[in-house]
């Protein structure tokens, strides 16, 4: 009890709130968008993604891995979603047979998580990752993201629409301002100030635009919370993209695996079985409501150990804080009108520093690696046909059929694919030694 009634507590709590809230809004209201939802469902949609993301915050740190780590709607689900929109565009797929098969797809791949979690699966799942395919992992998944958000900071909007988006110059200048401000803050501040430099980019940031080029208009309103079953589409069967839904269900348990893996020398010892069970279990559930509720399944989030090296703060109580704060703004709908007001630029400024220093999440998995002038394939192959495939248009990719075409057009799920199969394919420590 002591412990809630520490003012340091609740401040610490707070900037988990704006951390959670801004790696939350964007994603919902981008999907929304890219789907030509009607406004009403978008905000249906945002208040489901606040409270489902409180509660699990909340429940993985008291009863799951009990960490503070973010549990939220997976940005790689995200990336894959959004490429998945572009290519049915382009194929000319009705957009409600993407979203039945892909609700389909999501559903099972709750089923399947849950069943990594109930059997205790994850320690041994967990072999397949070792360090060079979490280091490859670590590097594409934050340059997939930082990417986003460069596009956020830039003022390029979201989804379908930035295929007609262009850089506003005034807003990136600010972004800049915010970006380099955050980072000086992190650098040169005392610890006392610096665990605080996100809130402090977020707060003054979010009055300067105002300042500069006035409210921004709500994603929200105050509109009741309703609930709306299969919100993308009825259940559909298109094979092709069910297949590709699954695998990257399989390949978001990398997600839990980095997120924990990379908070081991933080907690000073090394994730147990129990903790990959209930996380597992706890992911699963979650991700096979989102099926039937159209949102982006869940993982624990990755960019959390970038969260924790900036504030230094990875006590549970003031994450909890966070989580229960985040769920009342979801519960009262004029408290996530005003929050929804956060210009994406502002966000997009203060996560960019956070998720950058993903970087040095992923150097040190490649120090576990002893690489040579031969071994050094198996990493190097997957890191730059992963980065390769990210720069690429998508309209390179429709010569490949319809029903591959989804994975191997994502970076991301390419690289990590790769570095799967050459770690576990190849002994490649037997190669390039000298005696």
């Amino acid at each position: 009890m002591k412990e809630l009634l520490k003012s340091s507590n609740w401040l610490s709590g707070l900037q988990w709130l704006f951390f959670i809230f801004t790696n939350t809004v964007v994603i919902p209201i981008t999907v929304g968008a890219a789907f030509e939802l009607p406004q009403e469902t978008i905000v249906s949609l945002l208040q489901l993604s606040f409270i489902l993301t409180g509660i699990a915050c909340m429940i993985q740190a008291l009863i799951g891995h009990q960490r503070a780590l973010m549990e939220g709607q997976s940005g790689l689900w995200w990336g894959i979603i959004l490429t998945l929109v572009n290519t049915a565009t382009a194929q000319g797929m009705p957009l409600t047979e993407l979203g039945g098969s892909m609700a389909v797809g999501i559903i099972i791949s709750g089923i399947i998580t849950l069943l990594i979690g109930v059997t205790g699966l994850g320690p041994h799942l967990a072999k397949l990752f070792n360090p060079a395919v979490m280091g490859v992992f670590m590097f594409l998944f934050g340059a997939q993201l930082v990417g986003i958000f460069m596009k956020g900071m830039l003022g390029i909007p979201f989804g379908n629409a930035a295929a007609d988006g262009s850089i506003d110059v005034a807003i990136s200048l600010l972004s800049i301002v915010i970006v380099i401000s955050v980072i000086i803050i992190s650098v040169k501040a005392r610890p006392s100030i610096r665990q605080y430099a996100l809130l402090i980019g977020i707060i003054v940031g979010w009055i300067a635009y105002v300042l500069i080029f006035g409210s921004n208009p709500s994603a929200g309103g105050n509109a009741a919370l309703s609930i709306q079953l299969f919100p993308l589409g009825e259940p559909a069967w298109n094979i092709g993209i069910i297949i590709t839904v699954v695998l990257t269900g399989l390949l978001n348990t990398a997600n839990t695996f980095g997120a924990l893996r990379g908070t081991d020398s933080m907690y000073k010892r090394e994730t147990t079985n129990r903790q990959y069970r209930a996380s597992f279990t706890i992911t699963g559930i979650l991700t096979g409501i989102t099926g039937f509720l159209g949102l982006v399944p869940y993982a624990p989030y990755v960019s959390s150990i970038g969260f924790l090296n900036q504030t230094g703060v990875i006590r549970r109580i003031p994450y909890i804080l966070g989580g229960f704060m985040f769920l009342v703004i979801g519960l009262i709908p004029p408290l996530g009108n005003f929050f929804a007001q956060l210009p994406l630029s502002v966000g997009s400024a203060v996560l960019f520093v956070s998720y950058v220093l993903l970087l040095n999440s992923s150097l040190n998995f490649f120090n576990q690696v002893n690489f040579n002038t031969v071994n050094v394939y198996r990493s190097a192959v997957p890191l730059f046909v992963g980065l390769i495939i990210m720069t690429m248009p998508a309209s390179y990719f429709e010569t490949i059929p319809s029903i591959i075409r989804p994975l191997v057009s994502n970076g991301l799920l390419v690289g990590i694919t790769l570095a799967l199969l050459m770690e576990n394919l190849f002994h490649w420590d037997r190669y390039g030694t000298s005696k």
